[in-house]
């Protein structure tokens, strides 16, 4: 989704580079919290701060802020909270540099995502999950999600954007064309003598998504592969607010961000739930995760200089400051730039989402299975672009390339095989 004015993507090697010129190489300060409320039980969050990552010349932290709406059971949810971050990590080759390793980010959550749903389909249980998952790397944050929890930035300068996508039948025609070109059909329950009732759901199974991990009754055009978001924040921070449906479905992403205004992360979470469930009643589980990325406080200067105060600056999203403290904020601070949009990608072909315009030796590990990290012979994998429209202007040995069962699942997910699941009624 778009954010409320169109910018134009930047390169990330750019934006490293004006970073580090303009000495803007301190990380943010991350706050986050957490409320829900539950109805059913099937709502599930992850929230790591201070990941550590190896680097060649010393560690690197990213935070990982995940939530997983289940249906069907809790199955899925529980297992993609427990397995996804690992299946992302291990897409990503060793000794990336942190330009390297933020780039391939979109790639490798792709891969998780695919690896988790085709892991957790193999223990035949039916249960399905909508996820959305955030990493933040310094002011980097990336988003992937299928299904229909959301994640909305509001930036330090007022601006918002929508990270994730929303994959409901009833209001993405892309993705109902998309299920009815691979094999799959759209449409309203039906009742009996012609009458129609209901959101649009794909059939068989009779999900209203369109996008999914695990679901192994509803057949493979319901996929696992995420759209993803990847931006910059300026010096100035943001908020981020990542809710499940019970929260989206009774209030607008501007109410949401406006009511909670000057509260600390923990309080507003809590407060957007409340005002959820006073909007329209506890009628699913409504859970919420807000995340401030605040830059750091500064010591005050010896000596004081005036400063004018920013023009449109959201100081109440970020913790209180003194009058003295916040007078004598480093010039980086009190000047923000704008959010700068990376990377942006929905297509659910695994051939446009697993290519890179980086070295592969550089993005894929060699002899890997570029979804299950499966070892395998050299000749073995199946490049990613067999049977692609544009293939012929690949070699058979450009990759990356995928084991023989990944390459029966992008079949299926593309319509070209059958995937001999099972077809059986679902709510969500």
């Amino acid at each position: 989704m778009a954010a409320r004015s169109e910018h134009q993507t930047i390169p990330l090697s750019v934006l490293l580079k004006r970073e580090l010129a303009s000495e803007k190489t301190e990380k943010p300060d991350i706050a986050h919290g957490q409320a829900c409320q539950s109805k059913k039980g099937e709502d599930f969050t992850l929230l790591k701060t201070e990941c550590q990552r190896v680097l060649g010349d010393g560690v690197s932290t990213y935070s990982v802020f995940g939530l997983f709406d289940g249906h069907n059971g809790s199955a899925a949810a529980i297992y993609a909270k427990e397995n996804l971050l690992n299946n992302i990590l291990s897409a990503i080759p060793p000794d990336l540099n942190r330009e390297e390793w933020i780039a391939a980010l979109p790639r490798a959550l792709v891969a998780g995502f695919v690896k988790t749903d085709k892991d957790f389909q193999q223990k035949a249980q039916k249960s399905g999950t909508t996820v959305t998952f955030v990493i933040i790397e310094g002011w980097v944050v990336t988003v992937a999600s299928v299904g229909d929890s959301r994640c909305v930035l509001e930036s330090s300068e007022g601006g918002l954007y929508y990270l994730s996508a929303d994959h409901r039948l009833e209001t993405n025609e892309e993705e109902r064309l998309r299920i009815t070109s691979s094999g799959g059909e759209v449409g309203r329950l039906n009742t009996g003598g012609g009458a129609e009732v209901g959101p649009l759901r794909c059939w068989p199974g009779g999900l209203c998504l369109s996008r999914s991990i695990g679901d192994m009754d509803i057949g493979e055009f319901v996929v696992p592969v995420p759209y993803v978001k990847q931006v910059k924040l300026s010096s100035g921070g943001g908020r981020l607010v990542i809710c499940s449906d019970g929260v989206w479905d009774a209030l607008p992403a501007e109410v949401a961000l406006d009511c909670c205004r000057g509260m600390s992360a923990e309080a507003a979470a809590a407060h957007i739930v409340k005002e959820a469930i006073q909007a329209k009643g506890l009628r699913d589980d409504t859970t919420c995760i807000v995340v401030d990325i605040l830059p750091q406080e500064k010591p005050p200067a010896s000596v004081p200089h005036h400063r004018k105060p920013v023009k449109g600056m959201l100081k109440s999203m970020f913790r209180k400051k003194s009058s003295e403290s916040s007078s004598y904020m480093d010039k980086e601070y009190m000047q923000p730039d704008v959010v700068e949009e990376m990377f942006e990608e929905g297509s659910a072909m695994l051939s446009e989402r697993l290519d890179t315009k980086y070295p592969l030796c550089n993005m894929f590990k060699l002899f890997m299975c570029a979804v299950c990290q499966v070892e395998m012979k050299p000749g073995e994998g199946i490049s990613i672009h067999e049977g692609a429209p544009n293939s012929r202007k690949f070699r058979p040995w450009d990759g990356p390339f995928l084991c023989s069962s990944c390459q029966e699942k992008k079949e299926a997910m593309e319509g070209k095989r059958s995937s001999g699941r099972l077809s059986s009624g679902s709510d969500e």
